[in-house]
């Protein structure tokens, strides 16, 4: 299966299964897209016909560029087929280890964030995990991550600040059972920057492999959602720490995290104005929030959000290109290397390679589904109970979805968030058609990027 699209300026055709992305002029671009669909004979007479007043165009020039096409598809590189479909649900058998876990450190926030999936921070559960849960999750995490090496822990919330010192305690635990058992772990650590000081940078900046500061943009766009229990915005507050913050990192291993709602549609504006703060990694997500919501984004929000990522895309270049650039989280693409096959196939790992932990030990398939007790899988302390919703997750992959199979972007997002599936469908094999169309622009506008970079570089 084929993609061609046009995107500023260039012609990209991408080979779904192999990967493969070819950048080509016009008369190649309709060559190939309809290649398959064309008899020979009247595919060269279309071309002729099309580029009549091109003297380059001939008939001779045509039947090379079908030996090229055929030369591709040789080599795995064009029209290439789907290898995977009759193993893909051997892959999720097969991973039978935990590698990454997000602790619930708080159940309890001090802000009050109008989009907040967690019921302003305390999943309808407030309370703070002691060191003997942590501990317990820890313990837990290594003795289920098999002889894999390098695993992650997720200080999470509602907000992990309010239970710093529990994060301090845990870490120094973790690090100290990385030697004895062969690990080495990863922390993140995400927050609202409301109660971040020197402590907790300087503290985060040796020991915190990554760091989400949560900000939306623009300062009208941040205080309309982001509020504290009083209603009043968090920006004037935040922005300042995030900055010093953000350069004691050397501008690395953290992100500047927004979500955008229908309220901001022209989010590429926020992402721009976190840029011009001085900001070089930076993430946006769409809203995912009930129909009912005066901030759910819309059907006719579409063609504007969609139109915002190639300004986006086309703007990262122009300042790439004088010296001042970013990155962008959802243009970070692979074309050479990046995930395997396993990975783009089977997804995040939710349920089966990642989990959440609460204040109480209660363990979730991802922080999206705490609080939703038909998807607690166990406690900490007494082991996996629920099977039936484990082995759900387990067969929840790209190929669990009959709409990905015509869909070029599936090896991109391994069949999207099984969260956000559930929410918008009511099942986690559901498919969230709106998250659908913006993750293929991104993907267009992210591969368009790639491209424009080649050019330059040849």
């Amino acid at each position: 299966m084929i993609h061609a699209y046009k995107s500023n300026g260039y012609n990209i055709i991408i080979d779904a299964n192999s990967g493969s992305v070819h950048a080509v002029d016009e008369v190649a671009f309709d060559a190939i897209a309809n290649y398959e669909q064309m008899e020979r004979p009247a595919l060269t007479a279309f071309l002729l016909d099309k580029y009549k007043d091109n003297p380059d165009v001939t008939e001779a020039e045509i039947e090379e560029l079908y030996a090229d096409i055929e030369e591709l598809k040789k080599e795995g590189r064009l029209f290439t087929e789907d290898k995977f479909t009759k193993v893909a649900f051997d892959f999720k058998k097969r991973q039978s280890v935990i590698k990454a876990m997000c602790l619930h450190v708080a159940h309890g926030c001090n802000l009050s964030c109008k989009y907040c999936f967690a019921g302003e921070g305390e999943y309808h559960e407030k309370g703070l995990m002691s060191f003997e849960v942590g501990k317990a999750a820890f313990d837990y995490l290594i003795a289920h991550s098999g002889t894999r090496r390098h695993l992650e822990v997720d200080f999470f919330g509602g907000e992990p600040t309010l239970n710093f010192e529990v994060v301090k305690q845990l870490v120094a635990y973790g690090r100290s059972l990385e030697k004895e058992h062969n690990k080495e772990f990863r922390f993140t650590f995400t927050t609202n920057g409301l109660l971040v000081d020197d402590e907790v940078m300087d503290f985060c900046n040796r020991e915190m492999h990554n760091v989400v500061m949560s900000l939306d943009g623009r300062k009208c766009v941040n205080d309309r959602m982001r509020v504290n229990k009083a209603g009043k915005g968090c920006y004037d507050t935040i922005v300042p720490k995030f900055q010093k913050w953000a350069d004691q990192r050397g501008q690395e291993n953290y992100y500047i995290r927004g979500t955008y709602t229908h309220h901001n549609p022209d989010f590429a504006s926020d992402i721009l104005h976190m840029a011009d703060l001085g900001f070089k990694q930076i993430s946006i997500e769409p809203v995912v929030a009930p129909a009912t919501a005066d901030y759910a984004l819309t059907k006719e929000d579409l063609p504007t959000l969609l139109e915002q990522y190639d300004i986006l895309a086309k703007e990262m270049l122009k300042r790439e290109e004088k010296g001042n650039g970013f990155t962008f989280y959802h243009y970070m693409i692979d074309l050479e290397g990046g995930p395997c096959i396993v990975k783009r196939i089977s997804g995040c790992g939710v349920g089966t390679e990642y989990m959440a932990v609460t204040p109480t030990g209660d363990i979730y398939p991802c922080h999206q589904f705490v609080g939703d007790e038909k998807f607690k899988l166990g406690n900490i302390f007494t082991g996996l109970e629920n099977t039936d919703i484990l082995d759900e997750f387990k067969y929840c992959n790209v190929y669990a979805h009959p709409e990905c199979n015509d869909c070029f972007a599936r090896f991109y997002c391994s069949g999207g968030c099984a969260a956000n599936a559930y929410y918008s469908t009511g099942s986690i094999r559901g498919v969230y058609e709106l998250g659908c169309e913006l993750h293929r622009k991104r993907i267009e506008a992210a591969i368009m990027i790639r491209v424009a970079q080649s050019m330059r570089e040849e």
